[in-house]
């Protein structure tokens, strides 16, 4: 398998990144998401199959965000390998990496307690948008 490099991703990727997204649905994620963070990737025969970053930085800590596996490569370790792989970037800069999922995933909750997160606390969230109308207003 190519499957086995992990590799740094930049806007260049953004596409890939974003077809990603579309398939598995990690969350929140726009069209210059892409510049956000420090982002690592596998890809497989050139196709982008798993990735995740680096987003918010509170003192002391680092989010991995956006951890993401393409169905068919799933189960195969890929998300813990890079939730590892960033989480020891991470720590050797001295900050504690943390996460967010959503509560009904409960495969990467598993995972992300197998990897030795715990969980911390749990809220409610809100995403608001921008309202499609059938025509444009004028300012």
């Amino acid at each position: 398998m190519d499957a086995e490099e992990m590799i740094p991703l930049s806007n260049a990727d953004a596409k890939d990144m974003l077809d990603l997204v579309q398939k598995t649905k990690p969350g929140p994620f726009g069209k210059r998401t892409s510049e956000m963070g420090n982002y690592i990737g596998i890809r497989d025969q050139g196709r982008l199959i798993a990735m995740a970053r680096e987003r918010m930085r509170p003192d002391g800590y680092v989010e991995i965000s956006a951890v993401c596996v393409d169905e068919d490569w799933r189960g195969r370790g890929l998300a813990g390998r890079l939730v590892k792989t960033l989480g020891r970037q991470i720590e050797q800069l001295g900050e504690a990496p943390f996460l967010h999922v959503f509560s009904d995933n409960r495969s990467a909750i598993g995972l992300y307690e197998r990897l030795g997160f715990e969980l911390r606390r749990t809220f409610h969230l809100t995403r608001i948008g921008h309202a499609v109308s059938g025509s444009a207003a004028v300012l």
